[in-house]
Order: structure tokens, then sequence, then C-alpha cells
């Protein structure tokens, strides 16, 4: 488990965290969301102890990372995979890995293996593409069979059977007990992906919630009404909220902010026969930009 109280960091005058408080629990995938610049890196390398906070406290299962005695038994963590020196061969990188933390040199095969290195192990880490280097990355996160895992951006560079291979572990890793906290900008993959869902901008919480909750509050959750009856349409709409309803055409309403089954309910006590009566839910990329609409940084210029 991770458990921020009140976490915040200032860099001079800018606060890149600010007062961040969250359990990351064990057993689930927990997304963590946010724009270019909201906070999500230095988060995470504040639990990791490779920044320190300006107050408040990051604990791993209890303890501050720098309290752990064997950091990769209790943690495994992918921030960038580029941080490999280019002349060493994937096995010995992992097996000095192993040596500084007691770990049996016998897991560094193990994890090549999951991670589909074994064919590569002896070939040196410069000469390996983004992909390749994200899976060393993760073997890495594997190495000493934590508890508690955590990956920035993890599915960079893979193509879509690696990015599907990605989402299947972090899911299995879930499955077993373990705390998975992920970070991406992939809101398509996440909503695969995530149980619960932690979005930040502008280093301040914007949402702690299952994925189906952070969907259900969107504004763009729709239900679609077709009737072959614009009079008995018509009266549907008079008995709904007026902001909340669109008409295309004379058959047709467009209702936002109420559940498909209150909206039958009312059509089916107006006695308007219907055709069509469809909830469109929300994508998460959809709920994701109304949250973080005020949050953005470096925001492009609408085009005209």
């Amino acid at each position: 488990m991770i458990v921020l109280s009140g976490l915040s960091k200032r860099y001079g005058e800018t606060t890149a965290v600010r007062d961040l408080s969250l359990r990351i629990e064990p057993g689930k995938v927990t997304g963590f969301l946010g724009p270019n610049g909201a906070g999500k890196s230095t988060t995470m390398r504040m639990i990791l102890g490779l920044d320190r906070p300006t107050s408040g406290t990051a604990l791993v299962n209890g303890r501050e990372y720098a309290g752990l005695r064997h950091p990769l038994r209790e943690v495994g963590a992918l921030l960038d995979a580029k941080t490999v020196h280019p002349g060493r061969t994937a096995r010995s990188h992992l097996k000095a890995m192993a040596r500084s933390n007691g770990i049996p040199t016998r897991r560094v095969e193990a994890v090549l293996d999951t991670v589909g290195l074994g064919a590569v192990a002896g070939k040196r880490a410069g000469t390996f593409s983004l992909g390749m280097g994200q899976r060393l990355g993760i073997a890495g996160a594997l190495l000493g069979d934590p508890r508690v895992l955590m990956f920035d951006e993890p599915v960079n560079g893979l193509d879509p059977d690696g990015v599907r291979w990605v989402r299947e572990l972090m899911r299995s890793l879930a499955a077993e007990g373990r705390t998975v906290f992920v970070s991406s900008h992939l809101m398509s993959e996440m909503q695969l992906t995530a149980d619960q869902l932690v979005v930040i901008g502008k280093g301040r919480l914007l949402a702690d919630a299952p994925v189906a909750e952070v969907l259900a509050g969107s504004s763009r959750n729709t239900v679609k009404v077709r009737s072959p009856q614009p009079a008995a349409l018509a009266r549907l709409r008079a008995r709904l909220p007026a902001g909340q309803v669109e008409q295309p055409s004379p058959g047709e309403l467009v209702v936002s902010g109420l559940p498909v089954e209150r909206v039958g309910e009312l059509a089916h006590d107006e006695g308007v026969p219907l055709h069509e009566l469809t909830a469109h839910e929300a994508s998460l990329e959809q709920a994701y930009m109304e949250l973080t609409a005020d949050s953005v940084e470096y925001a492009a210029p609408e085009r005209p």
C-alpha cells in the first residue's frame, strides 16, 4: 500500500504538488492521470525518495522508501526506461540490480522470460529499441517480486500487442493482491486497465474514484430518444430540465444529466411510443477533459 498525507513539493516559487493525500490500495490497478506539468512524475519521485517533500509524507507499506532495507523486494518501479548503461547487456544490468538487493540471480532469467527478452538477454541495452527498453525497465520493476509496483508510461514505444501484454500484466499483478500504480496519458488504455483513478491538475487532487464513478459524473453522458409522434415527444420534453435537452429533429431528443431508466419512466408516464431509447456513456477521455479543463497549462489555441 502507498499512503500520501499532505504531500507537497515546491521548487522556488513554483508549487508542483499541493497537499496531496491518497491511499493507493492493493488488489487493484490505480491509474494516475493529469496534464503535462500536473505533478505526476514529481509525486512518484517523492514516493521513491528521489525528491524530498517540502511537507507531508509518502509511505510505502507504512515506511518511507529510504527506510526500506531491501527496497527492490518491496517496491518495483519504472520511471524512466533510459536510465540503463548502454554498454551493459540486459542480463548484466539485471544481475547488478539483483546483487545490490540480495535477490537470487535466478530471478533474472525469470523476469527476462516474463517480459519477452530472454532471446536478447545478451545484447547491449544501448542497441534496444524504445519498446525493448520499456520491457527491460518492467523486468527491473518485477525483479524483487515486490508487493508494490509503480509504472510511469509503461506502454510508451510498445506496439499494439505489447500494449495488450502490459494491460494483462498490470491486471494479473493486481489480481495477486499487489498494489499497482500506473501513470499514463492513454485514456483509452486506462479505461481498459484501471479499476481506480487518481486525477491531478496543477498539483491538486481533482478526483480519486473508481473508473465507473468518474465516467458516471461526466456531463457528456446522454440518452437518445426517438418517437414517431412529435407531439408526444414534446410532452416528454416539457417534463425534462430545460438546460438538459436538445432536439436535433422533431422526432428526436438528446437528454443529458439523467439516467436512461428515469427518461424511460417519464416517457411511459406521458404515453410516448418509442422507436429508440439509448444511453450513450462518455469515454474516459471525455470525462478526463472535463475534469482537467481548468488545469491545462500548455493548451494550443483553438482552430477557427
